[in-house]
């Protein structure tokens, strides 16, 4: 049987598209398969993002902060409010209830197996698993190559990276309304480091060593930092519930010119992780509309699903800085946090700034390391 459409893996950007394809009935009387070698039923990863007020994955939040926002050694600023909230989702939570509702679908099949390879052929698309081949008119992937991104010259590769500590303590020690975005008061050695703090209760928190760096520590070094910074605030009593850690790539590598009229590359896959931040929910949720607008129309091309911007630039500014010089991340952060209005930050990072807020954004950046990633940028055109 030739399917309409194929996943390969049921991560977020994959759940997404599904669920937006449901909503506006994109999957009655189609063939759907779905290719996923896990269960999907671990806790495995957190995702955050900023928000005014109230929003349509609310029903998945399992935790808002009102109050918190950047630190360094000098200053804390307060970046959020009852309006401006910052807004976590655990996997296990968001996994379940899609991937329930979608499976009461009779359209939509479900494989647990490992897709090997995929190729667009003259009308369609040929997938093979650890398993079977299997073949399609339309091919959503996920599987990431990263060598894609480690074996080119013309876009660095900055790593964020990191361990975190789901930590319950025996004494009340944080403030369960008020989260740490960036704390910069840790060592820097050499590099862009910082500690995140996401608060539950008063008695338990996601303590998170993370980096923006070219190159991974050893555990031990994570290890570490995690426990002086706990010491450091007196919490010496604690047990280790959950650890969660991870790499993402920091790159502004065109993934989107790896799409195909057949294939489009999802999630982190396409791109959708912005460069600058690592962030990549909101990204999805803006792309998995697109994707439905595109099958809407019933002309299936993807090779125009996604088009550079002014954004894409300035990523490519960001990542070749803190590439080049990476221990300006400090005075980076610094700089913008201290001099420019938060909210405005986050519609920059949101990419809904008009060009005259991004300048004033943009200036109160390193200037010296801007332009000589502005150069360089401009003769590897």
């Amino acid at each position: 049987m030739k399917y309409d459409y194929i996943f390969s893996g049921a991560g977020m950007a994959a759940l997404m598209i599904l669920n937006e394809m449901v909503k506006a009935d994109l999957t009655t009387g189609k063939n759907i398969l779905v290719l996923e070698p896990s269960d999907k039923n671990d806790n495995d990863r957190t995702w955050c993002f900023w928000e005014y007020g109230t929003g349509e994955w609310d029903w998945a939040v399992s935790k808002t902060w009102t109050k918190g926002g950047f630190k360094n050694n000098k200053l804390q600023i307060e970046c959020f409010s009852e309006e401006f909230k910052y807004k976590m989702i655990e996997s296990k939570t968001f996994y379940g209830r899609i991937i329930n509702e979608l499976k009461a679908s009779s359209t939509i099949e479900w494989k647990k197996e490992c897709v090997k390879s995929f190729a667009e052929t003259i009308d369609g698309v040929e997938v093979q698993t650890n398993q079977n081949c299997y073949s399609a008119d339309v091919l959503f992937n996920s599987v990431f190559d990263t060598n894609r991104l480690k074996n080119n010259t013309r876009y660095p590769l900055l790593l964020q990276h990191f361990k975190g500590w789901f930590v319950k303590t025996t004494q009340p020690f944080f403030d369960s309304n008020s989260v740490v975005f960036m704390d910069f008061s840790v060592l820097q050695k050499g590099n862009t480091r910082f500690m995140y703090v996401l608060p539950v209760s008063q008695t338990e928190a996601l303590v998170e060593y993370t980096l923006f760096s070219a190159d991974v520590l050893n555990d031990q070094a994570y290890v570490a930092e995690i426990k002086s910074y706990l010491e450091q605030k007196g919490i010496f009593d604690y047990q280790i519930t959950r650890q969660e850690s991870g790499i993402i790539p920091m790159s502004v590598f065109p993934l989107w010119t790896l799409n195909s009229k057949r294939i489009l590359n999802i999630g982190s896959a396409g791109g959708w992780t912005k460069a600058s931040t690592g962030y990549t929910f909101k990204n999805s949720v803006k792309y998995s509309k697109k994707v439905v607008e595109v099958l809407k129309k019933n002309i299936i091309d993807f090779r125009t699903f996604y088009k550079p911007n002014r954004f894409t630039f300035y990523d490519s500014l960001f990542v070749s800085v803190l590439f080049e010089r990476n221990e300006l991340g400090y005075e980076l952060f610094s700089g913008m946090f201290s001099k420019v209005k938060p909210e405005l930050i986050f519609k920059f990072l949101d990419e809904k700034t008009t060009f005259f807020e991004e300048l004033s954004v943009i200036w109160n950046c390193p200037k010296r390391p801007f332009l000589k990633a502005l150069v360089n940028y401009i003769l590897k055109k």
